[in-house]
């Protein structure tokens, strides 16, 4: 039987029927760094973690209190997939693949490298599972990072029916995370079922690669955004780093006065870091 074609494209077959990359691609993979950005800026880098159920002995399936004897293994992250915003490739790490150490390892360095990490509820979920993760694994923490919450952009400043990335996503138009047959993947993969790994990779890396798009979408109305100019010391929007900014009137807080700008390519609005005063806040309000 003839061997499938690396999903990378480099024309070399896959070695391994579990996974969909040739060896040389995985090992790129893991050797990768932090790129650098053409457009400069700070490195952010987009997460999402899979984490393995809470297994538990209990006698009902309602309104149950599991004490912690009654607990038989404890939840875990399984795997992860990550890329560099702007860039083409996606990383992927599983403990069945790569084992426990290399995996968290992997996380690590790639939190450590970066400058943003951006995910979906990450906040209260990916980023507390990594930490615990790192500690148990006996790392020290990563280089401090900012955190860029999509889920709590859309809590905060929408009112969606659903404010799950399935919901917001197809209602901006995206193809949508990746179908499966739900809970029984997790319960497969926590055998060591081959195929069902290979489904939890397809649909993990989906997951990074949407919320790449939604995160283009949802730019300007980005409270917080990490400012450019502070990582490429460049001038333009600094949301986006585009020049296609025109004035957009005055900002004023309770004491102060400022020029305000909108930018042409993402649609953030911002204002400089000069107050105004006399005249030059007449001429800015005409």
């Amino acid at each position: 039987m003839s061997k499938k074609p690396c999903k990378y494209g480099c024309g070399r077959p896959v070695e391994n029927p579990t996974t969909t990359r040739c060896r040389t691609c995985r090992r790129a993979d893991k050797k990768a760094g932090p790129p650098v950005v053409a457009t400069g800026g700070p490195r952010i880098l987009i997460i999402d973690i899979e984490t393995s159920p809470n297994v538990a002995d209990v006698w009902g399936l309602w309104n149950n209190n599991v004490s912690l004897n009654q607990l038989r293994e404890s939840t875990r992250m399984i795997c992860f997939a990550a890329k560099w915003y702007g860039e083409p490739q996606t990383f992927f790490f599983s403990e069945h693949s790569d084992g426990r150490a290399e995996m968290v390892q992997a996380a690590w360095d790639l939190l450590d490298r970066a400058d943003a990490v951006m995910h979906y509820n990450g906040r209260r979920f990916d980023t507390p599972h990594l930490y615990r993760e790192f500690l148990l694994s006996g790392l020290t923490p990563p280089s401090p990072f900012k955190q860029i919450d999509l889920c709590d952009v859309v809590k905060h400043r929408f009112r969606f029916p659903s404010n799950k990335l399935q919901y917001v996503s197809t209602a901006l138009g995206l193809a949508g995370k990746v179908s499966h047959e739900g809970h029984d993947l997790w319960v497969k993969c926590m055998a060591g079922d081959d195929e069902a790994w290979a489904r939890m990779e397809t649909y993990n890396r989906q997951d990074v690669d949407l919320l790449e798009e939604v995160y283009e979408i949802l730019l300007p109305w980005i409270p917080g955004h990490p400012h450019r100019h502070l990582y490429d010391g460049a001038g333009g929007c600094p949301t986006c780093g585009h020049d296609a900014v025109v004035p957009a009137g005055v900002y004023r807080t309770t004491l102060s006065a400022f020029s305000q700008y909108r930018c042409g390519t993402c649609g953030s609005t911002f204002r400089s870091s000069k107050r105004l005063f006399g005249v030059d806040l007449q001429q800015a309000i005409r």
